[in-house]
């Protein structure tokens, strides 16, 4: 199997905290979170892993190198901020089978990667994954109806429900109308028009799930990450 990381971001919400390395090189434990990332990557079957870099880039790379528990490690750098959608659609560019996860460099998800992997060998259709959490607020929610995904909310909507989990398995070429080096939200010029044509599936993950990307959730990695 296949992953994409997206590992490229500035990091602005979490850089009181962690000022001189990127967002995913933050320490969690005394080990870079994107270590701990690739590890669960590793364990779950990932053979290789497509980094998608920017800010700090050689940080990055200069610390994992080309191979990291027993994954290939590739590269693919921005030279300037293209987004998630453009982040994406750089590394697609260096796939090699038809299909490929895509991971948040800033995001854990103890992802159930055997069932993923067997829902797309059985229906061969993207999908998005899902999490329910007690509150929607920061986040949004993702709307499905049986396994397919509907739309999505805005943020704000109070009370328990599910959300995007910022986790995909898309078709190899899914993103080829998007020139390389375009930068694009892969949510909002992506994502909302595929879900309203019932394109994607869902997938509900009952995984760990947790985003370092603001100060409260980094300090609770601390704790909650500490086991992997």
């Amino acid at each position: 199997m296949e992953a994409i990381v997206l590992a490229g971001g500035l990091g602005t919400r979490l850089r009181q905290i962690v000022a001189d390395v990127p967002k995913p090189m933050a320490p969690i434990g005394g080990r870079p979170f994107l270590a701990i990332l690739l590890n669960a990557l590793a364990s779950k079957g990932f053979r290789r892993v497509i980094l998608s870099v920017g800010f700090m880039a050689e940080k990055i790379s200069g610390y994992f190198g080309l191979q990291h528990a027993g994954m290939e490690l590739v590269y693919v750098v921005e030279d300037q901020p293209l987004g998630t959608g453009g982040g994406v659609r750089l590394a697609m560019e260096q796939i090699v089978s038809d299909h490929v996860f895509v991971f948040n460099g800033d995001t854990f998800l103890n992802l159930e990667t055997v069932c993923v992997e067997q829902q797309w060998q059985a229906r061969q259709r993207p999908l998005i994954v899902g999490r329910e959490v007690p509150d929607t607020a920061r986040y949004g929610r993702l709307l499905a109806e049986g396994r397919v995904v509907i739309g999505f909310t805005e943020k704000g909507i109070y009370g328990p429900g599910l959300i995007n989990a910022g986790c995909y398995v898309l078709r190899r070429g899914q993103l080829d109308r998007f020139p390389v080096g375009m930068s694009f939200s892969l949510e909002s010029d992506f994502l909302d028009q595929a879900v309203r044509r019932g394109d994607f599936d869902v997938f509900v993950t009952d995984g760990q799930f947790i985003d370092i990307g603001i100060p409260e959730d980094f300090l609770r990695a601390q704790k909650d990450l500490a086991k992997f």
